[in-house]
């Protein structure tokens, strides 16, 4: 595969067969994010864990300190005194059938997380097939199903993100921008892996932090030594 001259100045700075300190590893990523935007700085986590079994699965949420230096579009679908409170508390916009609908004839995603009440979740799977495979669906485990409607929606301001498996047993995750620089970005990440290994499923056997990665948008990956958050 070819790479451009960025890119291949930014291998020019990582040891390949080096595992990082996370500081120094994230250090790395801030100097590989030279494009004219400002880069966002991701974490990959492999773990020794199979997805397939449901008692192996690894899902939750954690509010990053420094959020994510993204501004976030929250959609809540409520009724009554919640809709009130989701107001109140911000949210982008508030609705019930009306925005299901919306969604599901108009195609409509103009939002960047959806909360809800337990309630309503009846009408919200309705557009599970449309959700789902863009990640969107709420989830009690994620804080996205709950009756404090108004918490939800200053957490998702906040910075609050997701992590969870994909089919490979990989967890992706942003945890900032290129300008944090290395202390908040460094806060972050420790927040994201110890929320991961305190996730840990009782049926998991082995090493669970198989590797970390970290990267900017456009940079290249740079590996963290798992050690620290082995169990």
């Amino acid at each position: 595969m070819k790479h451009g001259k960025k890119y291949s100045d930014s291998l020019k700075l990582i040891e390949r067969a080096k595992l990082y300190d996370a500081q120094e590893a994230l250090g790395i990523c801030i100097k590989t994010g030279t494009a004219k935007f400002d880069e966002t700085v991701e974490v990959h986590v492999k773990l020794g864990v199979d997805g397939r079994h449901a008692d192996q699965q690894v899902r939750g949420a954690v509010v990053l300190p420094n959020g994510t230096g993204k501004t976030v579009r929250v959609l809540a679908i409520c009724k009554g005194d919640a809709a009130k409170e989701a107001e109140a508390a911000g949210a982008d916009y508030v609705g019930a059938e009306e925005m299901v609908q919306k969604i599901q004839t108009e195609n409509w995603m103009d939002f960047d997380v959806l909360v809800t009440t337990p309630d309503m979740m009846g009408l919200v799977g309705r557009l599970g097939k449309i959700l789902g495979p863009r990640g969107l669906m709420p989830n009690p485990k994620a804080g996205t199903v709950t009756r404090e409607i108004g918490k939800a929606i200053t957490d998702a301001k906040a910075g609050k993100i997701e992590y969870r498996l994909d089919k490979t047993n990989i967890i992706h995750c942003a945890i900032g921008k290129v300008s944090f620089g290395e202390e908040k970005l460094m806060e972050n990440f420790d927040v994201l892996m110890n929320a991961i290994v305190k996730a840990k499923p009782a049926a998991s056997k082995g090493q669970y932090i198989r590797s970390c990665v970290v990267s900017a948008t456009m940079g290249p990956g740079v590996r963290v030594n798992p050690s620290k958050f082995s169990m």
